[in-house]
């Protein structure tokens, strides 16, 4: 890995990044990404393992975009691929998907979209030069978050939360100010039980652990669709004003494999 070729690539999208080389035990995985901070600004931080180092290289820059796509290569050939950029306020590092085809920013930009919404994008003839837009006719995008209009969605008023946070992982949540769920499936959760038991794997856990059932258990439903209506505001975003139910869509980066090796969240 040529350090300097790799800053100048960064340097080409107005981006800063550092190499560091650190000791196993302090880092996951052979590489890790993240965006940190030092007195002059933001600057991409890549860290790499001593002990199962990887190659880690740029495939395409698109200095007009402020984008670039990564890819890092392990000793045992192991190949991950990322997109790195600017969006509105910040630098971001984006996992893509290993099951995707990804060579250029542009394709990386397609592989994060949901399956839904490249459809629509299609169904709706969005000209190729508005894909990558953050509002076009297929949808509006605000971070990592897809909002596709269902203007004629019909909700259960009594059902339609206000305030409420759209979150991936620990980063700062969306706020929308109101939220509709439908569908899904009804599970128990608790502090023991974060991710929840459906119905019979409830049943049988407490047949077998009587205890349990005094535990403080809630229901919650898993995978549901989620419809927002109204202000989406976000501290590193521009607030977007949704006038009619849209489907809200998350992009695709937790199916990446490469997930595991990004700190950044929003």
């Amino acid at each position: 890995m040529d350090v300097n070729v790799l800053q100048r690539q960064f340097a080409r999208i107005g981006a800063r990044a550092q190499v560091r080389w650190l000791e196993g035990s302090r880092i996951r995985g052979s590489v890790a990404l993240d965006i940190v901070q030092d007195r002059v600004g933001e600057l991409f931080d890549i860290r790499v393992s001593k002990d199962t180092p990887a190659d880690v290289e740029v495939l395409h820059a698109e200095p007009q975009q402020r984008h670039l796509l990564l890819m890092s290569r392990s000793e045992s050939d192991e190949k991950h691929k990322f997109l790195c950029g600017h969006d509105e306020r910040h630098w971001f590092v984006a996992a893509v998907p290993e099951n995707r085809v990804v060579s250029t920013v542009r394709t990386a930009m397609e592989a994060l979209k949901p399956a839904e919404v490249v459809g629509r994008q299609l169904r709706m003839q969005v000209r190729k030069k508005n894909w990558n837009r953050r509002r076009n006719d297929a949808f509006i995008r605000q971070g990592e978050w897809f909002f596709v209009p269902e203007p004629q969605l019909i909700v259960n008023a009594n059902l339609v939360l206000t305030n409420e946070p759209l979150r991936r992982g620990g980063g700062k949540p969306h706020m929308v100010e109101f939220l509709y769920r439908s569908g899904g499936e009804v599970v128990y959760v608790s502090s023991q039980k974060p991710n929840g038991l459906t119905q019979t794997q409830f049943n049988t856990f407490v047949s077998r652990r009587p205890e349990a059932k005094s535990w403080n258990w809630s229901t919650m439903r898993r995978n549901p669709s989620v419809y927002v209506k109204g202000r989406v505001r976000h501290a590193d975003h521009a607030t977007i004003v949704l006038h009619d139910w849209h489907q809200v869509l998350m992009n695709t980066e937790s199916q990446a494999v490469a997930m595991r090796h990004v700190a950044f969240l929003d």
